[in-house]
């Protein structure tokens, strides 16, 4: 057997996709008390550090698989008018044998054209995220969808049909901007093992929200008290050091700034 495997989406013709494997605060310091309130998930077997694979050549074969796994960008999924259009990874992805592997669905909406967030556009986007558990060596999927105050309802209504369909072992995961985990508490009851709640690149109040962060305050919203969703370019700092990092890194990751995020969860 080989010691990698060598992870790479390519569409054939307009269509075919061969794939071979290519992401109120309270002041609740204790961990038992974390975890009580968070509650176990799907998502605890998955390693304390998840590198996300963004769409560029990627070469991990140097990781433990034993303390980081990869969260990489399966697909692309535009909305627009009454269209789901779905790009797959095009990039390859080099990873060792045995690695935690998490599928992620990015998910944007046309500015212009804007989506009819039908019942049908529903049903075709959450068959699209869905799919993904199908890849292999996929254990979880996630969702990155910044959806707008008026897309929330749309969103919800994506998330509780993808959780409908995905087998009970798959892991459900999506990203939230900062403010949806900390000023009202939507995502609460939705059938997600976590939210990670993005911790850079914060507009708006992100200023109020890392000085809340930094005097040890929690998010009100429990989903979003399992993971954090950091960049290797804002060093964060007020994190329970118990949780989950997913890391983004907009250069390509090295031996040297993986060894880099493993050091600062010590």
């Amino acid at each position: 057997m080989q010691q990698s495997r060598k992870l790479i989406f390519i569409v054939a013709g307009a269509s075919m996709l061969i794939a071979s494997l290519a992401f109120g605060f309270t002041k609740a310091r204790s961990v038992m008390n974390q975890r009580k309130e968070a509650g176990a998930t799907r998502l605890d077997r998955m390693p304390r550090v998840m590198l996300w694979a963004w769409e560029r050549p990627t070469d991990l074969r140097f990781i433990n698989p034993k303390e980081t796994g990869i969260a990489f960008l399966a697909r692309t999924i535009r909305l627009h008018s009454g269209e789901v259009e779905v790009r797959p990874r095009l990039q390859t992805l080099n990873l060792p044998d045995a690695t935690s592997v998490m599928a992620v669905a990015r998910v944007e909406t046309d500015a212009v054209r804007k989506p009819e967030v039908s019942a049908q556009q529903r049903d075709q986007l959450a068959g699209a995220i869905a799919d993904m558990a199908k890849l292999p060596n996929v254990s979880n999927i996630q969702i990155d969808f910044d959806a707008t105050q008026s897309e929330r309802a749309f969103y919800r209504d994506v998330i509780f049909e993808v959780r409908r369909r995905l087998p009970d072992k798959v892991g459900l995961s999506i990203t939230a901007l900062a403010s949806w985990c900390t000023y009202d508490d939507w995502l609460s009851d939705l059938p997600i093992d976590e939210a990670v709640p993005m911790l850079f690149r914060m507009a708006g109040d992100g200023k109020q929200i890392a000085r809340r962060l930094d005097a040890g305050e929690d998010f009100i919203a429990l989903p979003c008290r399992h993971s954090y969703g950091i960049s290797t370019d804002e060093p964060r700092s007020g994190l329970f050091r118990t949780r989950r990092l997913f890391v983004f890194n907009p250069d390509s990751w090295t031996e040297n700034s993986v060894h880099a995020i493993l050091e600062s969860k010590k």
